[in-house]
């Protein structure tokens, strides 16, 4: 299935041969099963000449205690699904995979805190000086002394339409609305929740019957991609902004068991 980009309309700028490396942090997940995927394509295929990664902070899924997480996505899947996705955790367990182990591997530097919004993390971040701080499904909302504080500011990735799809699980209330694709979405962060100026989009097609782990690994492959782009863009100062129409916003929580009955009437699978 085929992807296709819209970006917004770039100006010529001028030679890049006198430019500095962007400085580049992350906030993110510690997710083994798919947003790792997203890590797999970027630690691999950003350009070092042009990008530097200053750092990485790794929350816990959901920013809460791990029993919580999991009585959370208890509700997505039935016995034997929520088996599968158990050895899949100890699999990736197993073999020592995690965005961290990636990270490490990559010479990135790890950053842990309690809260990316502490005092004490936001001093560090100030430290660290990036140009851009990059939010890869990260648990927290970013309080104004770390969204005043990057140079660039800070940008998320979101895989669904917006205003329209803010919120959580898009991919899954995009399928189960029965939309041809979902739109992977590039945006700068605010203090409202997926409100602020989208940067970059694509479009990653939905099948008519679909699995929501095939679309959310795929999405996670192309997003890495598009933020590379958007990534270098920005340092080449090409990037310009196309703000949201609010009143045309609606907000979707995770989902409950009849959604997730209504899901697999539409005739799609978790797994």
């Amino acid at each position: 299935m085929s992807a296709t980009v819209q970006t917004v309309p770039e100006a010529a700028t001028p030679s890049d041969n006198r430019r500095q490396k962007l400085r580049v942090f992350i906030i993110t997940e510690n997710d083994p099963l798919y947003v790792v995927r997203f890590f797999d394509v970027f630690f691999s295929e950003y350009p070092r000449e042009e990008i530097e990664i200053c750092g990485i902070t790794i929350d816990r899924p959901f920013h809460e205690p791990m029993w919580d997480a999991i009585r959370r996505v208890r509700v997505l899947y039935n016995f034997w699904e929520l088996i599968r996705q158990g050895l899949r955790l100890f699999g990736a367990r197993l073999r020592g995979r995690s965005i961290e182990s990636l990270a490490v591997s990559a010479g990135i530097r790890v950053v842990t805190t309690p809260s990316v919004n502490q005092p004490e993390y936001v001093e560090q971040m100030r430290t660290i000086a990036p140009d851009v701080i990059m939010s890869v499904a990260a648990p927290e909302m970013f309080k104004p002394p770390l969204l005043g504080l990057p140079r660039l500011g800070c940008l998320n990735i979101h895989s669904g339409r917006l205003p329209t799809y803010r919120g959580m699980m898009p991919t899954f209330w995009q399928m189960l609305r029965g939309e041809s694709d979902v739109t992977i979405t590039v945006h700068r962060m605010a203090e409202r929740l997926d409100a602020g100026d989208v940067v970059a989009t694509q479009s990653f097609a939905i099948g008519k019957r679909d699995s929501l782990d095939r679309v959310i690994k795929g999405t996670k492959y192309e997003g890495a991609r598009l933020f590379i782009k958007v990534l270098r863009d920005l340092r080449m100062e090409q990037v310009q902004s196309s703000p949201l129409d609010m009143k045309q916003a609606s907000y979707f929580s995770f989902p409950r068991a009849q959604d997730v009955r209504e899901f697999r009437k539409r005739g799609h699978r978790l797994l």
